[in-house]
């Protein structure tokens, strides 16, 4: 289903949905999706329920979020439930919310619990966890990101509407990349941190995971204010222009980093990816103007190799001196480097951050914002596991300078690759053009169109996916589009070509969903108590990819597909609310076969 505000509040007003049913469909799915470790800990039916007669008490128009549920990132606190930063030993039991969670749960959102991230904060590819590492939305082989990981992965696949995360050197954007999400890291200051575990104190922000920029500008307007107990807490003096959000139009002049300091660290998808989104927005009115990354560059390696890193140490420094051995070890290795920088360092930094501050802020006048890709690689959960502190590094390469500089940034989806995988790209601007930043945002997902988040019904119009060597995407299919049914004409007018006949790996159960006609089939993973099933391998020109998907209605969606010979590939998912009044039919190992039967 669509999880998207509008859409929501749509299902609420129509009398089709109720928080109390869809937080029953949210624990299913959280159940059904657990192999990607996006929770830490989930709310139950009992303490959800003060959230939900308070909405029951409280007229809809009232509140901007009601009944909107959100995830919170385990470094920020919520009311009664553990925050452990991702270290059980570090636990504790907050008697108040974080200053953000009270508005929104104020304004009618519903908080389902807490998610997984890299422990303590510290890193950028979400497998520094004691409760797993995070994995891909839509390729569990790979990684979420971090540190946010579970907050982007709730969003993803379709159990929050949004989520906290946090952002120091990319957590809010990185994930966002790699799981086809917008990501709001917010002007430093304009969202309180109080009720928040810091991880640098002076650059931290909470940030924001949506499924669109319509949903980021609604949760930003009720988390926004100053807060007199944050030190770094500051209004939003920024002009009213840059205050107000739509749909930004007419000619935009945005810098993009030149090819020779571009850095793809060897993923020709991504690479490809961001090639094909320049040529798209170029001819959609982007004007495209090299600008010298190298200060940006600079100032982001003082993140890590400078004296910044002494906050992370001061954030845990009684754990760190009286039990580091419950610490990750990478987190631990990294942590520890706080503890030996002198006050000179830190000056002579900051003397340093001020002359490429100056020099960066120069290159922005007559710019409407900074263009750059997120992420210049996405890497497979083994490869961080086995290169942790260089592979991370990588990561950061377009997103570590941005606090340190006091700009602020959204990450929006803008392609995927032949693979199937997100790519995504960072509209960067001075403090406080939050605004105007979500603005250029809403008008890229309406220029390039896309699938919201994964196997959730597309929010705009189709997309164009990017290809890169052959241009084709393989598909698995399962029922009316199988040969000879009647939906597989959607795949033959796009060109698209039979490859084989073959079956799932045996985790899955086959439903008949209700409805129709045509019959559809719903594909639930089940690793427990599953079984092979018949399906059909179709390869479809990549550029076709992005329309087929957008006509695939709720509550099936495209994700990954395990098959009989260990591959993956994409291929038809069902929601577990879906199968609600369907009829199982796994025991006749297939679609044909139960047709057959009848």
């Amino acid at each position: 289903m669509d999880m998207n505000i509008e859409a929501l509040q749509r299902a609420y007003r129509e009398g089709t949905l109720t928080p109390r049913a869809l937080l029953q469909q949210v624990l299913a799915q959280a159940a059904a999706t657990a192999r990607h470790n996006a929770w830490i800990y989930l709310l139950s039916e009992a303490e959800f329920e003060p959230y939900l007669q308070a909405l029951e008490s409280t007229p809809m128009d009232d509140l901007p979020l009601w009944g909107v549920p959100f995830a919170i990132k385990d470094n920020i606190d919520l009311a009664g439930i553990p925050t452990t930063a991702g270290c059980p030993e570090f636990s504790f039991i907050p008697e108040r919310s974080a200053a953000v969670v009270e508005q929104l749960i104020a304004a009618g959102a519903i908080p389902l619990g807490k998610t997984n991230l890299d422990q303590f904060a510290t890193g950028l590819n979400g497998t520094r966890s004691p409760h797993g590492p995070g994995r891909n939305a839509f390729d569990p082989d790979y990684i979420s990101g971090g540190s946010s990981s579970g907050s982007a992965l709730a969003v993803a696949l379709g159990l929050a509407t949004f989520s906290l995360g946090t952002d120091t050197a990319g957590s809010g954007r990185v994930p966002a990349c790699f799981n086809n999400l917008v990501g709001l890291k917010p002007t430093k200051g304009l969202l309180s941190a109080s009720g928040m575990l810091p991880a640098c104190r002076s650059l931290d922000c909470i940030s924001i995971f949506t499924l669109n920029a319509d949903d980021a500008n609604a949760v930003l307007a009720v988390a926004e204010g100053e807060d007199a107990a944050d030190g770094y807490s500051r209004p939003n003096t920024f002009a009213n222009r840059a205050r107000h959000y739509g749909l930004r139009s007419g000619p935009l002049r945005v810098g993009v980093v030149p090819e020779h300091q571009l850095r793809f660290f060897g993923d020709g998808a991504y690479q490809q990816a961001w090639q094909q989104t320049l040529e798209r927005l170029s001819a959609d009115g982007f004007e495209l103007v090299e600008i010298d990354y190298a200060p940006f560059d600079e100032a982001a390696l003082l993140l890590y190799e400078g004296p910044w890193v002494s906050e992370r140490y001061l954030a845990i420094e009684s754990l760190m001196q009286e039990s580091p051995e419950v610490v990750n070890p990478v987190v631990r290795q990294i942590i520890a480097q706080g503890e030996a920088p002198k006050a000179t360092a830190l000056f002579r930094a900051q003397y340093r951050l001020e002359e490429l501050r100056g020099q960066c802020m120069a290159q922005m006048e007559g710019l409407d914002c900074l263009l750059t890709p997120t992420a210049g690689r996405l890497f497979t959960v083994e490869e961080l596991h086995a290169e942790p502190v260089f592979y991370n590094s990588q990561l950061g390469y377009y997103t570590n300078f941005m606090n340190l500089l006091d700009m602020t940034a959204v990450a929006v989806p803008s392609a995927f690759t032949a693979a199937g995988m997100p790519f995504g790209i960072s509209l960067v601007g001075k403090a406080f053009s939050d605004r105007a930043l979500l603005s250029i945002a809403n008008r890229i997902q309406q220029s390039i169109p896309l699938p919201a988040g994964r196997g959730q019904s597309v929010h705009h119009s189709p997309a164009t996916p990017v290809a890169t060597d052959g241009s084709r995407i393989d598909v698995v299919v399962c029922g009316a589009h199988l040969h000879g049914q009647p939906l597989n004409w959607q795949l033959r007018e796009r060109g698209a070509t039979f490859k084989e006949a073959t079956q799932t790996a045996p985790v899955y159960r086959l439903y008949a969903l209700a409805g129709g006609p045509p019959l559809r089939p719903g594909l639930v993973l089940d690793e427990s108590a599953g079984a092979a099933i018949a399906v059909e391998v179709w390869s479809v020109p990549a550029a076709e990819f992005g329309s087929f998907v957008a006509g695939i209605p709720a509550p099936l969606g495209i994700g990954r597909t395990r098959l009989a010979d260990g591959s993956e590939a994409s291929g038809f998912i069902c929601e577990p609310y879906g199968i609600e009044g369907a009829t199982e039919i796994t025991a006749f190992g297939g679609w044909k076969n139960w047709l057959a039967s009848r």
